[in-house]
Formats: C-alpha cells, structure tokens, sequence
C-alpha cells in the first residue's frame, strides 16, 4: 500500500502568524481572552487554554475585565465589537487572517447609497459575520448557485438601480466561485469583482480534486468545524471513499484494508504533529497487512471485538450517567469519565440521542481521545458502529435484508446512500428509481429503503438497489388491493401523469385511469383543465376489468342537473344570460353546465323574424321555466310568458317539410343532431385509444424490466471480473 501525502497540507503561513502572535502575547501577559476559538482546531485550542488563555464563548464583552488584553481571532469580529473593546480600555492584539481582514475593508469603504454587496459563503460562519460588521450598505449573502438565482429574483430592484459589488468567504469552493461569478457577468454589466478567496485555500481544493482521483480511499485530517477541512472531505468524496478524522485516534485500521493507494490532506488549521501522528498510525496498519495479508476484515473485526477484555482496548461498554444538551455521560468501568458528544453518536443526522438514551442504558463505544488532565475518554459509538457495518452488509446480502439510509450524494454514475453506521453504499441510477429516466435530483437528503446487491468487504465497497424494495412493494400492494377491490370503493389517490384521454392516478400502490369524460360534466379538451400531475383526488372504482382499472371522479352532486333539480322547478323565473341564437329560438344558460331554450314563439307578444331581432348575445334577460325534460335533458323557457301587455299571440303553423333539419328540442322525434353523432363517435374511439395505450405501457414496463435486469447482470458480471483480475494481480505480486 501506498500512502501520498498533499503537497500543501497542515498549517497555511496565516494560521503560523496567528499562532506566533498568540504564544508572544500570552508570553507578555497573564490576563489574555479571545473572541471564540482561534481557529477551528481542539489540539491547538486547548494548548493556548493551557498556557492561561481563556476563551469567551459569547459576544458579552462584560465578562470581560477592562484590564485585560482581547486577541481577535483569525476569523475576526464586526467592526463594532473591536470599537467597542477600545472605548473600554481593552488592549486589543488584531489577529485577524489578512485575507479576511482585505475583505473587510473592501466592505468598509462601499458607500451606502450607491452600493450594494454580494458575499459568496456561510451566512452563519464567524467570518461572514465579521465582514457584514463592517458594510454599511445593503448586503445579501449566497452560498451556491440555487441561492444566488434566487437572490437575483426576490432582490431584482435593489440590485438594479446600485453598483454590485461580489466578493468571497475565504474558504468559499473555487469552482462554486467562478460558476457564480460566470452568472452575475450575465446580469450585470458594471460589476466589481474582488477574488478575496484565500490562495492557500485554492492550492488544497486543487490538490484534494488531483489527488483523490489518483488514489482508492483518502484521509482528511482536520476539525469537523473548520470550514476549508470540510470543505477538502466533500471534494474528495465526490472522487473515491473517504474519512474526516481529527487524530490517528479516529483512523480505524479496517479503512486501509483492501486499498493501493490512500492519499492524505488536512486542513489549514491542522497542526503538523497531528498529520505526523495519523501518517505513522497507517504505517503501523500497513505493516501489519505485510505481516497479516491474508487475514480478512471479519477476523480482524472479531480480534478487535475480543480485545474488549484487555483493560487497554480502545473498545468500551459504557452505562449512562447522565444527558445533557450536548453530550452523553458514561461509566465506562475506569478512573476516567466517558464522554460521548451527540455528534459521535450515529452517521445518521435525523437521530436526537437525547430522544434515543436514558440513564441506565449501555452503549458500546471506541475510545476517541484520553484527557488525563480532566480524567475524561472522548467516545464514539458510530465508529465502534461502523466496525462491524461490513459484516453485517455482507449478511444482508445473502438473506436479502432491507437496509435503510440517508441520500448523501448523487454522481454521474447513480447516487450515495449512507446508512446509520456510517457505510456508503453506490446505488446505479438504472436502480435507484422505479421506472427509468425519473430525476435523481429529488432523491437527495432522503430517506430510502434498499437491498443490497453486491459487497465486498476487504475492498470496502457495497451497490445496492433501491428498484428491488419499491418493485416488492408495488408487487405486495398490487396483490392486497386485488384482493379487497370491489366496484364502488372509494380511494384517496395522486394524479401521477396526463394523456389527452384521461388522468392516471396512484391509488396505494396501484394505477387506475379516470376517463376524460370522467372528469367532469361539462365537456372539457384535456384533463388538465381540472387536475395536474401531484395532486391529490377522491376516487372510486367504476369498473375492474382484465387488470385494468377505471375510475370515477365526478360526484352526482355536482351534476348540473342534479342541481337544477334540487334548485328549480317548472314555473320559476329566473334570471338567464343569452348564450346562443339560431333561426328557431335562442339558448339562454340557466346555471352553469344547462342552457334552456327560448322557442322564437316564446321571445316576444308579436311575431318576429329571427331571434335577435330582439335578443342580444351576452345579455340577461328574465324568463320563466315552462318545462323541463330530465330524461332528454332539455329545459323550455319562456319571455312571453312574462308579458302583461299585447293581445295574445300564437305561432302561425308552418308547413312541413321533410327535407327540414330535426330540431333538439322536437318533443315528439328524438333523433340525435351530428353534433352528438359525431360526440358519439369521438367518445368510442378515444376508449379503444385507452385500451391500447394501456396495452402498450405494460408491455413497455416488461420491456424495461427485462433490460434492467440484464444491465444489473452486467454490472454485477463487472464487478466480479474486476475483483478477480485484481486478486490476480495481488496473487502475481
């Protein structure tokens, strides 16, 4: 095995001269406080405590003695706080990191009426607060481009009418950077760009992106709260698997196993002793792999298990003492107190261990870290998790167990789901979905159920997919609705997709299709006028016939003419708005969905020629209902009726003629009009659409089940072919 190490690793030249400024200062003086931490590393942090400096953790600066001398730290303080320690009499030793300090006074110097300042970063992180301390014009902070779109849009009058000033958090991504700069050149012409981001930064997110593409596995070696360490571990977890670790304490010798080359990089508050320390425990490790090269990770999990027993294992079985807001006390059967902090409690960041644990309970743990000093041991349980993780994915596989996991990652390739125990698994994009082609963007930060495919612990490696869980489960709720459906039931469903003849909708597992006509009583072109993908309907079942099922949608109470039943009766008068002429009367619509008709006889005292001789479209007239037909849906109205003026009047007798059109309205014939023909015929032939489009996506669906079931074959073949040439290799060596 290997081991590189980054070019530019450990302390950067600013994190050195603060450390030079603090050591001279408390050398100068005995009552020395500081801002917060001086920088994001414990090792460093509770040297100085140790040499007399003491820390303030809050921004109360009364606690702090007017004689006493404040270093503000690297990060820096708002321009009001420093004012404000010098008004007191506080000697004040400015140990602000120079990049940091540079973007203040750009900051400082924008003027408030004119100006207006873009800050790329963490608006939570002391240092973006630092430098929002010293703006006086409007500043909006963004820390990616999703952010930025929408800062563009909610501030777009703000931004216009001043002179945009953009400029960085020192530690902010490179790449993330200058895609948003890339945007901002697009909207604004006069824009003033300062590249404030730190250059030691830039050189160690170069170096991580290289050197993690070169290498199996890779070591970061920082604060979990330092900004550019995290920063260095989501860049090299994007290119192979990785573990963030503080000291060689945390390095579990079964992340070397099975690897060629391990790369390592630390952030720039990581002290040089302690990259010294994590790169001589994994030469231990490699030497004992020479020794031991046959051994695999479940016997070397079972030793470390055993050595439980020796009163020296960094294995521990503690019972809990006490919870507090950030921590888990424990009893680990020694002179020292164990101490498990919430955030080495599980991998997963949904688990509230204060919600988990009560006293009494005993929870095996790996000793982290020992204080003497304070007689405490620094616990973890998620890596004595992650110990045995292999193993039991290994098991899982074989009984075909359903695991479950957080989306932590998506890649060209598929996504990242990592479990409770800290174990990242690869899921193909062709098995993360139920059907092909669905976006793996929404998948992130989810929860998911999976099976696991193919492992191989020496190599620390695992696929799984989530396609088997979801294609079980659509199997399971496919047999228990057939089981139970019955004509009549009704469901809660979600509208899953539009076609131009109907809604298909998500019924519990189970697709069932509303026709067109089904969805309203009015006459509609595309059921997109009533539902859209995503919402939420009450169905229930019309027909079940040869595995398909149709639904209904539309309620009788929402019949028009059930409503005009239950609102009017023959002799009302109504108010009707005039809708539609033609030579033998006028239409008049009486409520929505029923237009009653006003027989030309019916429209005046006197005869006329043609309805609107009288009658303009759009307007409302007074009418009263003379008949109404509901086996032949027809509504006679009448305005003469309401005249009390003029002799009395009746239509002349016209002569027949059988060659004249049928009117609708005809009492005595009840021929259908070419409309309704032609409604007729539309309506049978998009049902035989239906049919043979739903005939044609389940042969779709068989088609895709048959190809992605050869394409997991061939992945898995890979995978084998893969492991073997590499056994071959090893076997050669």
């Amino acid at each position: 095995m290997t081991i590189r190490l980054a070019e530019h690793a450990g302390f950067c030249d600013g994190v050195k001269r603060i450390v030079r400024i603090v050591d001279e200062t408390l050398e100068q003086s005995s009552n020395v406080y500081s801002l917060g931490e001086v920088i994001h590393n414990d090792r460093v942090n509770d040297g100085f405590r140790e040499k007399g400096l003491k820390f303030l953790g809050s921004q109360d600066l009364s606690d702090i003695p007017t004689d006493a001398t404040v270093i503000l730290r690297a990060h820096g303080v708002p321009k009001a706080v420093e004012e404000e320690l010098r008004a007191r009499g506080n000697t004040v030793v400015d140990a602000t990191c120079p990049f940091v300090k540079r973007t203040e006074t750009i900051a400082e110097k924008l003027d408030p009426e004119k100006d207006v300042f873009l800050l790329a970063g963490d608006v939570s992180h002391p240092e973006v607060q630092a430098i929002l301390g010293y703006a006086e014009c409007p500043v909006f902070v963004f820390r990616d481009e999703a952010e930025l779109d929408a800062l563009l849009s909610e501030q777009a009058d703000v931004l216009r009418n001043r002179t945009v000033t953009v400029a960085a958090q020192t530690t902010f991504p490179v790449q993330v950077w200058h895609t948003c700069v890339k945007k901002l050149n697009l909207f604004y012409t006069k824009l003033v760009i300062f590249d404030t981001i730190c250059k030691a930064t830039e050189e160690r997110q170069y170096e991580a992106e290289v050197l993690s593409n070169q290498c199996d596995r890779m070591v970061v070696v920082g604060s979990k709260h330092s900004s550019n360490t995290t920063k260095l571990y989501d860049i090299c977890r994007r290119n192979c698997e990785t573990c963030l670790v503080e000291s060689a304490w945390e390095l579990t010798p079964a992340f070397q196993i099975g690897a060629n080359t391990i790369g390592v990089t630390a952030g720039a508050s990581t002290p040089p002793v302690t990259i010294k320390e994590v790169l001589e425990a994994m030469s231990e490790v490699e030497n004992k792999q020479v020794n031991e090269s046959e051994e695999n990770f479940e016997e070397l999990f079972e030793q470390s298990v055993a050595a439980e027993e020796d009163s020296n294992s960094k294995f521990v079985a503690g019972t809990v003492l006490a919870i507090t807001n950030t921590e888990i006390q424990l009893d680990i059967g020694r002179k020292h107190t164990g101490i498990l902090k919430f955030e080495e409690y599980s991998y997963d960041p949904t688990v509230n261990p204060a919600e988990e644990v009560k006293v009494g309970d005993v929870i095996n743990c790996m000793i982290m870290k020992t204080n003497d000093v304070e007689g405490t041991d620094m616990l973890s349980k998620r890596r004595y998790d992650s110990q045995n993780a292999w193993v039991e994915l290994d098991e899982a596989k074989e009984s075909g167990e359903i695991l479950e996991g957080n989306v932590t990652d998506i890649n060209k390739g598929g996504i990242i789901v990592t479990t409770e125990k800290g174990i990242r698994v690869f899921v193909p994009g062709s098995l993360a979905t139920k059907s092909r082609g669905e976006p793996l963007d929404k998948l992130l930060k989810t929860h998911v159920r999976f099976q696991i495919i193919e492992v191989d612990p020496r190599k620390r490696r695992a696929v799984g997919s989530i396609r088997a869980v979801l294609k079980e489960e659509e199997k399971a709720a496919k047999e228990k609705f057939w089981a139970t459906a019955a004509e009549g039931q009704t469901y809660t469903g979600v509208v899953k997709s539009l076609t131009s003849y109907g809604a298909f909708v998500d019924i519990g597992g189970v697709d069932g299709m509303i026709h067109i006509s089904e969805l309203s009583w009015k006459r509609i072109k595309h059921p997109s006028e009533v539902v859209n993908v995503g919402d939420t309907v009450e169905v229930y079942i019309k027909s079940l016939e040869d595995g398909r099922i149709s639904l209904g949608y539309k309620k009788d109470e929402d019949n028009p003419w059930y409503v005009l039943q239950h609102t009017y009766q023959v002799g009302d008068v109504v108010d009707a708005k005039v809708v539609g002429m033609t030579s033998f009367g006028a239409f008049a619509n009486i409520i929505p969905g029923i237009d009653g008709l006003i027989h030309i006889s019916q429209i005046a005292d006197r005869r006329i020629e043609k309805p609107d001789d009288v009658l303009t479209q759009g307007e409302t007239v007074k009418v009263k209902i003379t008949d109404i037909d509901y086996d032949k849906k027809r509504v006679s109205l009448s305005i003469r009726a309401l005249l009390d003026n003029g002799p009395a009047y009746e239509e002349e007798p016209e002569e027949e003629d059988d060659d004249a059109p049928v009117s609708v309205y005809d009492t005595d014939v009840d021929v259908p009009t070419p409309v309704e023909e032609a409604e007729a015929a539309a309506e049978e032939a998009e049902e035989v659409a239906e049919a043979a489009a739903i005939e044609a996506e389940e042969l779709k669906e068989a088609a895709e089940d048959a190809e992605e079931a050869s394409e997991a074959a061939e992945e898995v073949a890979a995978a084998a072919e893969e492991a073997a040439e590499e056994a071959e290799a090893a076997a050669e060596e």
